[in-house]
């Protein structure tokens, strides 16, 4: 048994795979499951009340849909804030240390798309590094075209823009449940 061990480090180590590479975003789905027969929205249930529906954009932006999703399913944007509202322009949430620093522990690469910044769109956060998303999104509320092309656009809400309207800094995020519905 020792030996086993001793060759599987010195098989490790001799490939060079480095611990930071397996803690890496999700597999894809088809890797997983194969094919994905569902289409996937999201529902965002606010604390005061209200629900807020997602459309994604899987075809554009698969690996930040497919985060996006992975991320609720394991229930990690519930009960989380919208710490950023900029009236006009968007309200931001996804960061669970609430002050737009934190993430998931991984980065994901950018998507950029030709999907606009119009009012409702939904797109990724980022830092200044393009590849620097992990969960952090915003909606936005009014068209925001000089952000087209350098943020990922992956959804559009399809209703609650109202809901979406009104929230205001602090506001919490009750649930984020993925509905899934076969195509």
């Amino acid at each position: 048994m020792r030996t086993r061990l001793i060759l599987l480090i010195a098989l490790v180590v001799a490939l060079g795979v480095s611990p930071a590479a397996w803690a890496q975003a999700p597999k894809s789905a088809e890797t997983q499951k194969g094919p994905a027969n569902v289409t996937q929205t999201a529902e965002i249930a606010m604390e005061k009340g209200g629900i807020i529906k997602i459309e994604f954009f899987p075809a554009d932006a698969p690996k930040t849909v497919e985060n996006f999703v992975t991320l609720a399913k394991k229930g990690f944007y519930n009960g989380l804030t919208f710490h950023r509202v900029e009236p006009g322009f968007v309200v931001q949430g996804g960061d669970p240390k609430g002050d737009g620093t934190g993430g998931p522990g991984y980065k994901i690469k950018a998507e950029f798309n030709k999907n606009k910044h119009d009012r409702g769109a939904v797109a990724m956060a980022r830092s200044n590094d393009p590849d620097s998303a992990g969960s952090q999104f915003y909606i936005v509320l009014a068209p925001a075209n000089f952000l087209d092309g350098k943020y990922t656009v992956f959804g559009k809400v399809v209703s609650g823009m109202n809901i979406v309207d009104n929230i205001k800094k602090g506001d919490k995020m009750k649930s984020v449940t993925i509905i899934d519905a076969a195509k």
